[in-house]
């Protein structure tokens, strides 16, 4: 990749559900507050940039987890619906990474402020989502250990990317950001905005305008790249664990791609190179956004983030004729 480019007025920041909750900790307070404090000290070169900046995050590894322990808690304590499972987690997310942010801003005497708003997000009740469950959430077992699950717990269970066996759970694609003028209202006044949590609540609403949960978890990356486009946002990120996205992943043959056309993401995405359970809804989102108007989707690893923005770093899709 060739130069430096100009840092976006405007930037939408996705960051993995993996990324913040890794494959391998248990999961203590104390590990996700260093975790929530790494990912700050990752980010700190782009929070202390004087420009609109919205970030999302992903709840899958945190949400399986509740689900879990409503699983064996069920003989003592009325498990929660999805929707409030994602809620649960979006809201706790959100406050370790509001105060990690705050935290490493004031320890370089920025006084930026950053807010965390709990965001629904509506789903179209037929979406073919629903009968078919392909989100995967939680842990990582052994297809043994899987087939015990589902047996037990009822759990819809699928391979995932090679890295073992997860739940999968229902997931509609995002169709309207609820009070997404909040956000912008807030992005632009210089409040860095930490909005649609695990891809959103899922909600749907009726014909009175009545809207109520629904039991599924919304992609974070596709409510990225959904919400970049209603607020005319021109450039995403979408930070996770891999420095650059790669065809034949894991293969001697493996290729890392650098800036890719629309139409090329697209023929790579129909032969099959990106998982569904991995990078699969990544690509997605980026071809949704470009599709939708958006100029550039950069994926890359979270510990990259500013180097990826100046074109230094991670995979850039754009435009047709823009590669």
């Amino acid at each position: 990749m060739n130069g430096t480019r100009e840092i976006p007025d405007r930037l939408i920041i996705a960051v993995g559900g993996n990324a913040i909750h890794p494959a391998g900790i248990k999961g203590t307070s104390e590990e996700q507050v260093e975790i929530a404090g790494d990912t700050a000290h990752a980010l700190l070169p782009l929070l202390k940039l004087e420009n609109e900046l919205i970030i999302t995050h992903g709840n899958g590894p945190a949400v399986g987890k509740v689900l879990m322990r409503q699983a064996l808690a069920l003989d003592r304590v009325v498990p929660m619906s999805l929707d409030i499972c994602v809620a649960n987690t979006q809201g706790a997310t959100a406050y370790l990474l509001v105060q990690a942010f705050e935290n490493a801003l004031r320890e370089v005497g920025n006084p930026r402020h950053v807010v965390g708003l709990v965001t629904q997000v509506e789903v179209d009740p037929d979406d073919p989502g629903f009968t078919n469950p392909t989100k995967p959430v939680g842990y990582f077992y052994s297809k043994d250990e899987a087939k015990g699950l589902a047996d037990e717990m009822g759990w819809s269970m699928r391979e995932d990317a090679g890295r073992g066996w997860r739940m999968v759970v229902a997931s509609p694609k995002p169709k309207h950001i609820c009070d997404v003028s909040l956000v912008e209202a807030l992005a632009s006044r210089n409040t860095v905005v930490i909005a649609g949590g695990g891809g959103g609540i899922p909600v749907v609403r009726d014909e009175h305008g009545l809207r109520r949960g629904v039991e599924a978890v919304i992609d974070k990356d596709l409510t990225t790249a959904h919400m970049a486009n209603v607020l005319g946002v021109e450039e995403i990120m979408i930070l996770t664990a891999v420095s650059r996205v790669a065809t034949n992943f894991g293969e001697p043959n493996e290729q890392e791609l650098d800036i890719v056309s629309l139409s090329e993401i697209q023929e790579l995405m129909d032969a099959g190179h990106f998982p569904a359970g991995s990078m699969g809804p990544k690509i997605e989102a980026a071809i949704s956004f470009i599709k939708g108007g958006g100029k550039r989707a950069i994926i890359g690893h979270l510990n990259e983030a500013l180097p990826a923005l100046r074109g230094e770093a991670g995979t850039h899709i754009v435009p047709d004729g823009e590669a």
